[in-house]
């Protein structure tokens, strides 16, 4: 069929007026591309038009094909060289997804037509045709009421994240209808809103929602890909998240707005360096088949370069890669109205070749983007290659999620580490942010995650216990820095049940009274616990989904959390815009920060690991407001501590206990120069007047 001449740009398909369709894909190498729209269905059959897209410039091909409306299931045949030594994996039987779909539809089956080569003979182009066993692309209107959406732009100091699960967050909440149940439209209503805002949440980071699917081994368990980090559509929200099949894009956008209307900033946890595809093993499901060359880093033998320890990794530093990731990420903001991202992986992003390059392609480009440099920026600063680590690296326009934040808390309060390290940490990570732009911000502080021990089992299991995974408990990280306090797991023993939930609440406490933005993992309010499972990325069950049947001291660690996010609103030296200097705000006056020991002296001696204790005085430079004295005591006996006196303060008054159960202190007056008695490893609030 004979198609009119256009413009190429922009990528993808695009609905015109007239009911035709421009249609555009990047594809250097390839001699011909076809695109093959879809009618019928999976169960009676389907059928395929094909249409040449014959004009070809800069090298892309396109075309305006006729007779193109919404709802039009599509993909791509590619045609070209077969010659995987040299990065050559072109074959026409292959039914290809758009990069640049918005929308996607059907399922992902391991069947031998989803790659491109013949399983029996790697070596050799398969012949098998793929179309029937591989997700398609799907037309859309992008036509949308915001009423008056508009960013919201919190600041970092006032930000507090909660990371989630789209489907995990409300496939058990009672509140939600059962058809939105694990769909961004459950997220929207008001009874998980209002325990969001309840909580003192600003941001919700929501793991991966760009489409997505299962990989083959799981399939062959069958298990799933939960979590979500094996991209395939970075432009399409994930279609099992709809609310009805075909909804994702309008239930996506009803979310954030009805998040907005709360105050609640999105953030997508996104997965750009790496595919679905996986290595050379892997299926051609979209950029294998288009532009495989280019798009991934290969070595010169055409093997698939593994930084991400996915398979393969995306060339960042390729133009035309790094255009479709830009235009990605402008897309979740201009048209989806998301706030921020969180970089999986980040460190594989920023390399030229083999090496990181804070200066390279990718982050000057963002630093550069109008648009972007505007949102919330968050990298994961590490990948599995060489010099991957780079906590601390990243420009100041952007927070890194701080795992030495996350490991110094951990080691304080199960006794591993000394006071010097949970100062550190305390006080914003300066050691680690120090540089020149940097500031508390930078640091994003988390004690769980997604990745690992939910908190309670952080203080419930000394091992992992991964069985589930079907994989030997060989998965997931031994390095848990977790302890039990004398029995694996749950138990009927009230002494360790008790200490336990004062544990969680230390470390909750911690959390919000650190420099820094807080991140809380979902479910962590709720006591919520994977059985000892450390690494439930592909556990689509109850070792996953929170459980909303909640007891008494469930709701009270609630009011709890929303207890420790109203101190920290309430007192701005909880959240500095600055590093603390450490020196007296005027002559012969009070330090902004200041450290004590149990003697009301202030520590000179860092390096005494036998100290459990430690107090934090922090002091406002704003005339008038109340000073903050904070005591953290890690250790396992009572410990009388005293008060600073003047010129810190000649009288306090207590606002939390974590040895209480609801965490409000029997005693609130106390005068400067007292002794406190803090009971075995538990942290106390005051609030100071001079």
């Amino acid at each position: 069929m004979r198609t009119k001449a256009g413009h190429w740009d922009p990528f993808g398909v695009t609905l015109l007026p007239d009911g035709s369709a421009k249609v555009s894909l990047w594809a250097p190498h390839a001699d011909q591309v076809e695109f093959c729209v879809v009618t019928g269905d999976k169960i009676e059959g389907f059928t395929e038009s094909r249409h040449e897209l014959e004009h070809r410039v800069q090298n892309v091909h396109y075309s305006i094909v006729p007779n193109i409306g919404p709802n039009t299931r599509y993909g791509f045949r590619v045609h070209g060289p077969w010659d995987p030594g040299n990065g050559m994996r072109f074959n026409p039987h292959k039914f290809l997804l758009d990069p640049y779909a918005r929308a996607i539809t059907g399922q992902l089956h391991n069947h031998p037509a989803i790659f491109d080569y013949q399983v029996d003979d790697p070596a050799s182009m398969s012949t098998l045709d793929s179309r029937d066993f591989v997700p398609h692309g799907l037309t859309v209107h992008s036509e949308f009421d915001w009423d008056g959406d508009e960013p919201l732009e919190r600041p970092w100091n006032e930000t507090v994240i909660y990371e989630a699960h789209v489907k995990g967050l409300t496939y058990l909440h009672p509140s939600v209808p059962e058809n939105e149940r694990g769909t961004f439209r459950g997220i929207a209503r008001k009874e998980v809103i209002d325990h969001l805002v309840h909580i003192g949440v600003s941001a919700i980071e929501l793991l991966p929602v760009q489409h997505f699917v299962n990989e083959t081994h799981l399939m062959d368990t069958g298990l799933s890909n939960y979590w979500g980090y094996n991209t395939l559509g970075f432009f399409a929200p994930h279609a099992d998240y709809a609310s009805t099949p075909g909804n994702q894009i309008d239930d996506f956008k009803f979310m954030v707005k009805g998040l907005h209307g709360a105050g609640i900033e999105v953030i997508l946890d996104v997965v750009y360096n790496h595919t679905a595809e996986g290595g050379a093993l892997g299926p051609s499901l979209s950029f294998k088949g288009i532009n495989n060359k280019d798009f991934y880093r290969l070595t010169d033998t055409g093997d698939y370069m593994n930084f991400a320890g996915c398979g393969n990794s995306i060339n960042a530093a390729q133009p035309q890669a790094l255009q479709l990731i830009m235009d990605s990420l402008r897309y979740w903001v201009t048209e989806m109205h998301v706030d921020g991202f969180r970089f999986d992986l980040a460190s594989t992003l920023t390399r030229s070749f083999h090496e990181v390059d804070m200066l390279g392609n990718f982050l000057t480009t963002i630093s550069q983007d109008p648009i972007l440099r505007r949102s919330k920026l968050i990298a994961e600063p590490w990948d599995v290659g060489p010099g991957g680590y780079q906590l601390g690296s990243f420009p100041p326009l952007w927070s890194e999620w701080n795992d030495r934040y996350r490991d110094g808390v951990r080691d304080f309060w199960r006794g591993e580490s000394g006071i010097a390290a949970i100062a550190w940490r305390l006080s914003g990570s300066q050691d680690l942010y120090g540089g020149e732009g940097a500031d508390p911000h930078s640091s994003l502080n988390f004690i769980t995650a997604h990745d690992g021990f939910t908190m309670l089992d952080l203080v419930s299991f000394n091992h992992k216990h991964n069985e589930a995974n079907r994989e030997d408990n060989r998965d997931g990280t031994d390095n848990n820095r977790s302890y039990n306090f004398g029995a694996e797991g749950p138990t009927q023993d009230s002494g360790i049940r008790e200490i336990r939930a004062r544990m969680v609440r230390n470390f909750l406490a911690t959390l919000f009274l650190s420099g820094g933005v807080p991140m809380i993992a979902s479910g962590d309010e709720l006591h919520k616990t994977q059985r000892g499972n450390n690494n439930v990325y592909c556990q689509d069950n109850d070792f996953s989904w929170l459980n909303w049947d909640l007891e008494q001291h469930d709701w009270d660690l609630i009011d709890f959390v929303a207890t420790m996010a109203h101190i920290r609103r309430s007192y701005p030296m909880l959240r500095p815009l600055d590093f603390y200097s450490g020196e007296p705000l005027h002559e012969n006056g009070p330090k902004d920060l200041a450290w004590f020991a149990p003697d009301a002296q202030e520590i000179s001696d860092w390096h005494h690991s036998e100290h459990t204790s430690i107090g934090m005085f922090l002091t406002p430079y704003e005339s008038g407001e109340e000073s903050i004295f904070a005591i953290f005591h890690a250790g396992s006996e009572p410990v009388n501590f005293a008060l600073p006196a003047l010129p810190y303060a000649q009288s306090y008054v207590a606002i939390l206990d974590t040895h209480a159960t609801n965490g409000q202190p029997s005693e609130r007056a106390h005068g400067a120069g007292g002794i406190f008695l803090c009971q075995p490893r538990s942290t106390y609030v005051f609030t100071a007047q001079r």
